[in-house]
Parts: C-alpha cells; structure tokens; sequence
C-alpha cells in the first residue's frame, strides 16, 4: 500500500479497493493512500474474517472525492466502505451480507442509515442501496425494488425497504404489500426527515417551498441544475422556479461547508434561504421499530 500507513492498515478485498484520486491525511498520523469511488467509515462490526483493524477514518468532501484524517485508536474496526456520492447515485451500494435484517434504501440516504446503525450499534443490520438517480425516474423504483426483494429474500430473515412513495404513485406501497415487506410511510424523504406528522401540518402554508437535503446539497448539479438543462439555458431558472418563494434546506447534520453550499444553491435559483435542522427524522424511528 502506498503511504505510511502499511504497518497497522490492511484494505479488504480487491473489489473494494480503490485507485486513482491520492488524498492527503491530515490528523495524529500523516499519512497517503489512492481513493477514488469509496469512503471509509468506523465501527465495531468487522469484516468476515473480523481480521481488518483501522486507524483511519474517511468523511466525503462536498465533491464526493473524500478526505482522510487518522487517529490511533485500533480498538474501532472497519465496517464498511461507503461508496462516493457520484457512485451511489450511478450504482448503489452492495449489501455485505452480514446480518439477518436487510434495508432496502435509495443510495441518496446511505450515509444518514449507516450513521444511524453505529450509534445504535445495530450490526444485525445489512444494508443495500438502489441508485439514487432513479428518483430522475421514480416509475423505474418499484421495479427496481421488487427485483432486490427477489433477490435477497432468502439470505435474510426480514428485509425492509427505506423508501417513502417517491413519485411512485402508491405503486411501490401496492407492490410491498404484494411481497409481504414493509417500508417507510411517507410521500418522500422531505417529508420523513422532517416528521411525516410536521411536514404535512407544514405543507398546508409552505408550498412554495423547494427542498434539499444533505446528499442532494452535495449533488445539487447532478439532481437539479443539470437535469433541468439549467447548465445549458440558465434562462429557464425562472420558468421552473418563479413559483417558488424559498429554499429549505432540511439538514441531517451541522456542516458549515454544506450550508455555504445550500445557500448558494438558494442564490443560484433566486429563491429565499431558510436552514432547518431536522437530524434523522421518522427515518431513525422507522428503523428502531424493526431493529
């Protein structure tokens, strides 16, 4: 491995290691490695063979490519590789088939679940992440979920799909029924983050309000600036938004570099800023009711 961290740093298996973008480490122990489409995170449950032990922890930069602090505490062990934003909006994440309850999840809330298994300390749960774009395609979701249902029922006892309707139309909610798995109540995640209870008492007097999360922050150009050709015609902003009085931005987690970033994503679409903390919302306790 390239760097200084050789001696106590062990990657797991090819298919996770990653190569071409070098990060500098900054923190206790100054360190190098090539990153390119995964994030390292801590936590207690181990690899397969419970044989890999870190030092290093990885957070994504606001452009997905990462950056790496260390600190020496082996008494954390490494848990899971998080793919880069860009990745888990293109393909998702793969399950590591650990644990006997799989969630189902869109690739735009990998980060919130896993943060909300650590501190729980609920290893007993797997997660699977669809691609976060098929919200640029909400009738491909249903399909796509009844298809990982299919394919993961038999390697877990209880699998529970991390969607609200999200465009579907109540055709994902029919379709679970049909499986016989739960998901998350809900029209999107706007509204479970925020507390499906809030939201809609809200939703009465604030819908002229666009909202933004954490990863679509993040991914602002590749969600909204993009697809709606505002990159090629910013004339257009006013068309789609001139009936909009503000942006929300509904964070899960205090990050001043984020919240530059969603104010300036209010300024480039003319809207008002508003910032409303909201954590995890009914995401947290939806997941607590079937740990």
């Amino acid at each position: 491995m390239p760097g200084g961290l050789s001696g106590h740093f062990s990657f797991p298996p090819l298919e996770y290691q990653a190569i071409g973008t070098k990060l500098k480490g900054r923190g206790e122990t100054d360190a190098t490695s090539y990153v390119s489409c995964f994030t390292w995170i801590c936590d207690r449950r181990r690899w397969s063979d419970g044989a890999w032990r870190t030092s290093v922890w990885f957070a994504n930069g606001l452009d997905g490519s990462g950056s790496l602090g260390c600190r020496s505490d082996t008494s954390r062990d490494i848990v899971a590789l998080i793919p880069d934003d860009q990745t888990l909006t293109l393909q998702g994440m793969e399950a590591t088939h650990q644990g006997r309850i799989l969630l189902i999840a869109c690739g735009a809330l990998a980060h919130e679940v896993l943060a909300i298994k650590r501190q729980n300390g609920w290893d007993h749960m797997d997660l699977q992440c669809l691609p976060a774009n098929l919200h640029l395609y909400p009738e491909k979701i249903t399909q796509a979920v009844t298809d990982c249902v299919h394919k993961n029922r038999d390697a877990y006892d209880t699998l529970f799909v991390l969607y609200a309707d999200c465009g579907t139309g109540g055709l994902l909610q029919a379709r679970c029924a049909e499986l016989g798995v739960e998901m998350v109540p809900g029209p999107h995640c706007y509204s479970f983050f925020e507390g499906n209870a809030v939201f809609a008492e809200r939703a009465e007097t604030e819908f002229t309000a666009f909202y933004l999360t954490d990863f679509l922050v993040r991914q602002f150009d590749a969600f909204v600036w993009r697809p709606m050709g505002l990159d090629r015609h910013p004339e257009l902003r006013d068309m789609y938004f001139g009936n909009y009085t503000k942006l929300v931005y509904q964070a899960q987690t205090n990050d001043a570099a984020l919240d530059a970033k969603a104010m300036d994503c209010a300024a480039r679409l003319g809207l008002a800023y508003e910032r409303r903390f909201t954590g995890y919302g009914d995401l947290a306790s939806e997941m607590a009711r079937i740990a």
